[in-house]
């Protein structure tokens, strides 16, 4: 084993000297994508995008990636990459998947519908609002909005790649195609506080107003089939059609003086889960309504758009009730929101566009829209722009979203610290030591693994070893605090005590595992349990697994997720077995092999085990304490010892050691340690006075 981690370091020393850090594809790669009668020209900056050109050499648009523009991070925790073509025009000529990482994708629906997917973009203008999924009931009929089908089961994930394309998309347009120069869009200062009323916002233009009447609507459709189309426009020309206030509440002193209390403070739970997102209030008071009869909360606006410099600003619900503060006009209000990483810039003016939608005939009939425009622009002064103070970094925005489950982690891991540590020898001599060991077993199941996700894998030491082949950022491993303070305790225990912290006490699969083996004892099912010598030899298999997947990082690193499969803990632990059958059938296969050999997988193909195997060689102490006589003549810790981690010497093997503490209780119990039962006995036996020999 220390051979192995000799192997591993070298290996890990070779990878960080190896490779620079990710650069954007290089002209031969991008050429592959395009298609006569285009060519490609030259690269114009170091972001991916280069010069299209026609067959006669002239410009013909821009060619791009997708990834180092808008690197929006998928359920991977890696973006999608997409490569696109955009014409001088701003519509696409074509658009294609370059490299994802999505684990829907890899393992569950295959790359075929993720590429299908990308085919509707073609011959489309980023100048259209395009949403994924579909229009509910009539809810699609004279919507300015484009709908895009998304792919069944993976809807979150095509999202994602839909933002980061339009994200990029926008950025190549604001720089070569309309000249406009905009720097990252600004975000609202959680420091800036000044006492405003509804009146302020009004008199300071902070609140934008629109009123439009009937007859001005009934201008719009003049010379139209759709002209007498509106009976109640016709009776009441002077009556309101559109009442429209805007207002946007990122800035926290502007939510204050429109929001009632209640209302701020699910707004502001919202925005710390979501601090990317700018929140746009709308009160409407006239007969428009804002949004369709089928229109369903929390996806996009149906009679609603935005757009800035020409671009269209993707709006969508936000799905929150809103009480407004006292003072501010009744009527509908609804919080929409969009996202700024997307290119919306809230301190620069925008413009809504809200849609009239009219009818005409009674069968199948014919829609009629036109255009309601409003303007809105925030002052400058409640906005920071990045560089102009220092940003939450990335991990505490990461703790702040889980901070009641990682609260909740710390204690219970300084309790079990604390438990398998000094109280460990009052721990294993307790009556109920059994229970409690599953009670903790228990918790760590769910709450660890189903329900905070923290089952530890290979593939966060692959993506480190990959991460360091690319001489990327190990920034990734910040985004999940809940599994990095897992992690962390794991490499505790291997000083304290070497791999059997993780593997007999933190590991949800494992803790299955245990729980399968109770059950196969209650059913009394057959036991299996491999000769030694044959034990010794299946234990070697979960380092040659292993060294199989740390050699697929340098061979065929796009086949990592494939081998990664080994582990049952995605199909277990984080898809609750919800996966192709082939997945779940090796999860419980293996749960089943363990009611039988006690916990096989653990020891003899885990290679997640054998990376803590070789993470215990750190132990500092041997923490087991033993006697003179264990091994000879005593063999009782051995015997019981399910996981053959003792030797017939009495030696503890600790790279095979789950820390389950039963050779403790033992060493420790007057009534079951052999050589305590043989003192306490020889004690017991009455001397001779002139001899000294024992009485019969």
């Amino acid at each position: 084993m220390r051979r192995l981690l000799v192997l591993f370091l070298l290996s890990l020393a070779a990878l960080l000297t190896g490779r620079a850090h990710a650069a954007p594809l290089d002209r031969e790669a991008m050429a592959e994508f395009v298609y006569a009668p285009y060519v490609l020209g030259e690269e114009v900056n170091d972001k991916g995008v280069w010069e299209l050109l026609n067959s006669g050499g002239g410009p013909a648009g821009y060619a791009f990636e997708t990834e180092l523009m808008a690197p929006l991070p998928g359920f991977s925790g890696a973006p999608v990459n997409i490569f696109a073509m955009l014409d001088p025009e701003g519509r696409f000529l074509d658009v294609r998947l370059i490299s994802h990482n999505e684990p829907i994708f890899v393992s569950g629906l295959g790359e075929a519908p993720f590429r299908q997917f990308f085919e509707q973009y073609a011959g489309r203008s980023i100048s259209e609002t395009m949403v994924v999924g579909n229009a509910y009931g009539d809810g699609g009929a004279g919507s300015p909005l484009v709908y895009l089908d998304g792919v069944t089961k993976a809807t979150a994930s095509v999202r994602i790649a839909h933002e980061s394309l339009m994200a990029a998309a926008r950025e190549v347009a604001r720089e070569k195609l309309q000249g406009i120069s905009a720097g990252p869009p600004a975000y609202p200062d959680p420091d800036h506080d000044e006492a405003l009323s509804w009146e302020d916002l009004v008199v300071q233009g902070i609140a934008t107003h629109k009123r439009v009447s009937n007859a001005e609507v009934d201008a719009l459709f003049a010379g139209t089939i759709w002209a007498d189309d509106d009976p109640e426009a016709a009776d009441d020309p002077e009556g309101v059609y559109l009442d429209l206030w805007i207002v946007d509440l990122g800035p926290p002193a502007i939510a204050r003086a429109v929001l009632a209390p209640d209302t701020q403070a699910e707004l502001a739970r919202f925005l710390a889960i979501s601090p990317d997102e700018e929140p746009i209030l709308l009160i409407e008071a006239g007969r428009h309504g804002l949004v369709s009869p089928e229109f369903i909360r929390n996806t996009a606006p149906d009679r609603i758009a935005a757009e800035q410099d020409g671009l269209p600003v993707a709006l969508r619900d936000a799905d929150l009730l809103v009480e407004l503060a006292e003072g501010v006009p009744g009527g509908t209000a609804m919080i929409l929101r969009t996202d700024r990483r997307l290119g919306f810039d809230p301190s620069r003016e925008w413009t809504l566009k809200v849609e009239a939608v009219r009818e005409h005939g009674m069968f199948q009939p014919e829609i009629g829209t036109r255009e309601l425009r409003v303007r809105h622009a925030t002052p400058e002064r409640f906005f920071l722009r990045p560089g102009a103070v220092e940003t939450l970094p990335p991990w505490r925005e990461a703790i702040l979203n889980r901070q009641g489950d990682v609260i909740l982690l710390c204690v219970f891991l300084i309790a079990l610290l604390l438990a398998v540590g000094p109280a460990q020898n009052r721990l294993a001599a307790s009556r109920v030591f059994t229970p409690l060991r599953l009670g903790i077993l228990a918790v760590m199941t769910g709450f660890v693994g189903f329900w905070g996700q923290g089952q530890l894998s290979i593939v966060t030491v692959l993506g480190v070893i990959r991460t360091a082949l690319d001489g990327g950022s190990y920034a990734f491993l910040l985004y999940d605090p809940f599994s990095l303070l897992v992690w962390g305790a794991a490499i505790a225990g291997f000083v304290l005590w070497g791999r059997g912290f993780f593997c007999g006490w933190l590991c949800p699969f494992g803790a299955l595992q245990e729980f399968a083996a109770h059950l196969g004892r209650l059913l009394r099912l057959p036991q299996f349990d491999p000769a030694p010598r044959w034990d010794r030899r299946l234990k070697g298999l979960k380092y040659l697994v292993l060294a199989g997947m740390v050699a697929v990082v340098f061979v065929a690193p796009r086949e990592v997720d494939t081998v990664a499969e080994i582990e049952p803990f995605k199909t277990a632990i984080t898809t609750h077995f919800l996966r192709p059958w082939p997945y779940v059938v090796w999860a419980v296969g293996l749960l089943l092999l363990s009611a039988v050999l006690f916990k096989g997988f653990c020891r003899y193909l885990c290679p997640l085990g054998a990376v803590m195997a070789i993470g215990g060689l750190l132990r500092g102490r041997d923490w087991i304490a033993r006697r003179a006589e264990c091994g000879s003549p005593c063999q009782l810790c051995r015997v019981r010892c399910r996981y053959g981690a003792i030797e017939k010497s009495g030696r503890i093997a600790y790279s095979e050691c789950f820390q389950c503490l039963d050779c403790v209780k033992i060493h420790d119990d007057p009534a079951q340690c052999v050589p305590l039962v043989l003192a306490a006995k020889a004690r017991k036996r009455p001397v001779r006075p002139q001899d000294g020999v024992p009485a019969e």
